[in-house]
């Protein structure tokens, strides 16, 4: 790669990164300068970013401009700092001698902004159009209590308990619970390929909430209902039919005989039906020379005479998921031998079927006795003994967690879940929408902080300016709408830790001014720059551990 890709690169990551960082600060800064100047407060300068001034101009008595350090900004008001030896004539001016409530108010507007600010983002977002998750079932496992209650793969459900369902988050939000009760549930399906509906009814178990962000303590639990399918990545088994003709581990079928396949659960129906005397045609997308195709590759298999019908075994094809895509480095894996691309059969003699199995085998080490592992590698069988070792793991729900690794990682096989464009085109359901969903995220991110404060979700978890450079980046890449939800997140954020009651924050002086109005007068200077100073330090603390968890992620430690 030349320097003007690397430039080209660099360019496309900054450039989202800085647009969003500068819409949210413009829109926190302009609450502060808007609710001065209604308070009659002089605004002596309006400034994004920080440090020194590349662009500037003068309109009254503000200075407007745009500074170096685009990590911030600051509105400066007249009398702000102290209000000592201010002439009685500029008083009327001054920030330090507007009464408690207006100064609660200067400084309450650029966290409201941002708050007001997401309602309108969700608000265009909603207009534009969101993906969400359909409320269609997945794999549905047949010993699973929701297939024994009814449910089948790629039923749809329509509504739960008389609510009409339209998305997979209306699903969950009927499934939440404030208390440890058992849920009765009425639930209207759609099957898979029928129009008519068929009644669900059963009696969901509470549990405790997963989500350790929600604010719902439980959850109403249908054990195997969920919106995730295995797809269609394939293991080629060594000297079958269809690796002769190319056909490769890793590989993800997306059309038999033209006729398109996105879950695993339709391979065997589709093969079964049709005649083995016919040409069999695969579409498949996989890996060529390291790279991703983008273009399905065609494989036709002409008939042949050894095979009576069509099957995934006839065709020597399997699940790609006990397959190893990688073996970390200096790994207990790869001390004992292990290589990508083995196909895991059994742990201490117990047959393997499913990636679980071998997550729970592996955590269930003594931590004594050698763990036997056989392969199977080009054909051959292959046994090992691995010795696992402790390590912290992040669970999806932000947790540490530890337990016996052995640094392994197979060939993902799971489907993208079936997603729909959300919109409407009416106006108060977009603003109904939008302050909804401006209002989950602000429990959300309280409950991040409680909860960690709880240490019931790791302190890693916390990012900084290269996390979020990393969100908007990639979010400009997907598209407008994921870009604008990725801005209204962020502006959350800023308006909950905005308001947390550390001094240098706005928090911080509100709780000042809350100080004030109780005793009747204003805390000393003294105290004041105090606790300023202390606030600074947490600050800065938290912006160093931020950015260290950045780096951390960065370089994969």
């Amino acid at each position: 790669m030349d320097i003007f890709s690397y430039l080209h690169q660099g360019l496309s990551a900054i450039i989202p990164f800085v647009v969003l960082l500068g819409i949210l600060i413009f829109v926190h800064e302009l609450g502060h300068f808007l609710v001065a100047r209604w308070c009659g407060v002089r605004v002596e300068v309006f400034s994004l970013g920080f440090g020194k001034k590349i662009f500037k101009f003068k309109k009254g008595d503000t200075t407007y401009a745009l500074s170096l350090i685009p990590l911030g900004g600051y509105v400066k008001m007249f009398g702000e700092q102290n209000g000592d030896g201010i002439s009685e004539e500029d008083r009327k001016f001054s920030f330090t001698h507007k009464n408690v409530w207006q100064r609660i108010a200067i400084v309450l507007a650029g966290p409201i902004m941002n708050f007001l600010f997401a309602i309108l983002v969700f608000f265009a977002v909603a207009l534009i159009g969101e993906d969400a998750k359909t409320p269609v079932a997945g794999d549905v496992p047949p010993a699973s209590p929701a297939y024994a209650a009814g449910f089948r793969s790629g039923d749809k459900i329509v509504s739960i308990n008389q609510k009409p369902v339209t998305t997979w988050e209306d699903i969950q939000r009927a499934l939440s619970l404030k208390e440890s009760h058992d849920l009765r549930l009425d639930v209207v399906v759609q099957r898979e390929g029928e129009s008519q509906t068929t009644n669900i009814s059963m009696t969901a178990k509470a549990e405790p909430n997963p989500n350790v962000l929600s604010s719902y303590e439980y959850v109403a639990n249908v054990e195997g209902l969920s919106p995730y399918s295995a797809g269609t990545t394939v293991g080629v088994l060594e000297n079958s039919p269809l690796q002769a003709l190319g056909l490769q581990t890793g590989d993800m079928i997306t059309a038999i005989n033209g006729q398109k396949v996105s879950y695993w659960r339709q391979l065997e129906p589709l093969l079964a039906g049709l005649n083995a005397k016919e040409t069999l045609t695969l579409e498949v997308l996989g890996l060529r020379e390291g790279d991703k195709v983008e273009k399905p590759i065609t494989i036709t298999l002409a008939p042949l005479e050894s095979i009576k019908s069509y099957s995934l075994q006839s065709l020597g094809l399997e699940s790609s998921e006990l397959y190893l895509s990688k073996v970390i480095e200096n790994s207990p894996a790869q001390a004992a031998g292990l290589h990508a691309m083995d196909r895991l059969l059994s742990i201490n003699n117990v047959p393997l079927k499913k990636w679980e199995d071998v997550i729970n085998n592996i955590k269930s080490f003594d931590g004594k006795n050698a763990v036997d592992i056989s392969v199977r590698r080009e054909g051959k069988l292959v046994n090992l003994k691995i010795t696992p070792k402790m390590t912290t793991q992040m669970t999806p729900a932000g947790v540490e967690e530890k337990r016996y690794t052995i640094g392994i990682a197979p060939i993902a096989n799971i489907a993208t879940p079936e997603l729909m464009i959300l919109r409407t085109s009416n106006i108060g359901d977009a603003l109904i929408r939008g302050t909804q969903k401006t209002w989950d995220v602000s429990v959300m991110t309280v409950m991040s902080f409680v909860r960690l404060f709880q240490a019931k979700i790791s302190p890693k978890n916390i990012g900084g300016v290269i996390s979020i450079g990393q969100a908007a980046s990639e979010t400009f890449k997907i598209g407008i709408s994921q870009f604008l939800q990725m801005m209204a997140i962020i502006s959350v954020n800023l308006f909950v830790l905005n308001l947390l009651p550390i001094p240098v924050l706005d928090g911080g002086h509100l709780v000042f001014y809350v100080i004030e109005l109780i005793k009747g007068a204003p805390l000393s200077m003294k105290k004041m720059e105090v606790a300023q100073q202390v606030g600074l330090a947490i600050l800065m603390s938290l912006m160093i551990f931020a950015l260290f968890n950045d780096f951390t992620r960065l370089l994969g430690l």
